[in-house]
């Protein structure tokens, strides 16, 4: 098993006011060339946004886009006629494909939204743009890894344009999950949304992130109750 241990202190930090961001990997002013990615994981910007403000309509490209709500609710209009609210234990997926405008504004006057927006490269270029959200269920993410983004929609999850898995587990103290490649050429990407984990005797603890290679099965043990995000990608 080979690791890279990203800490959350060491993510780029951006302060706009109505954003405050942590970037994993290097993104609009935070460049850093030794974070370009992990593999066909390009962004994992942790964002919080103030109360009655947000991102203006903006446009992307054969890119696979991931929101994941942490706290509160955003609003979501696109140039596809989508018109949403997501909030907490709901994600999001847009394929930008031949290209997608959008807006994501905090859904709330007069409470901070928490997200994280994460993007993946695309299998297929110039595909139709779509839009997808869903509604988990706390119950299947409990002691377990549910997977809630997938390439063949396993467990009726949401469709992503790449060979590429998101799982989301809430896991008791002191429980160990395991976690198995779909592909052995793939990758794992293991982000702490909240409370801490040992991998290997590494501690990862809230924010922390570790990319793992190299091995088919992950054992992943929770040192507190952790709530926990892991994308499988390929490397290539």
């Amino acid at each position: 098993m080979n690791k890279i241990i990203h800490r959350a202190g060491t993510r780029g930090v951006v302060e706009h006011g109505w954003l405050s961001s942590r970037h994993t990997f290097s993104f609009a002013q935070y460049f850093n060339p030794e974070r370009m990615g992990f593999g066909k994981l390009r962004v994992l910007n942790d964002d919080t946004i103030a109360a009655g403000t947000g991102f203006d309509t903006h446009a992307h490209e054969n890119m696979e886009i991931v929101t994941i709500p942490i706290k509160g609710a955003l609003r979501h209009t696109d140039s596809t006629g989508n018109e949403y609210v997501i909030g907490e234990n709901e994600i999001q997926i847009m394929s930008a494909g031949t290209g997608i405008a959008h807006s994501e504004y905090n859904a709330s006057d007069t409470a901070e939204a928490g997200f994280l927006q994460i993007w993946v490269l695309p299998d297929q270029l110039n595909i139709n743009p779509r839009y997808e959200q869903k509604v988990l269920d706390p119950v299947q993410q409990h002691n377990t890894l549910l997977t809630v983004v997938a390439p063949d929609r396993e467990n009726n999850s949401l469709w992503i344009n790449q060979d590429a898995y998101f799982s989301i587990g809430d896991i008791d103290a002191d429980r160990i999950v395991e976690y198995t490649l779909h592909r052995e050429s793939n990758g794992l990407y293991v982000f702490i949304i909240s409370g801490q984990i040992k991998i290997d005797n590494e501690t990862l603890n809230e924010r922390d992130a570790a990319g793992i290679t190299g091995g088919d099965t992950t054992s992943i043990q929770a040192t507190q109750n952790t709530r926990l995000l892991v994308i499988e990608v390929p490397m290539q």
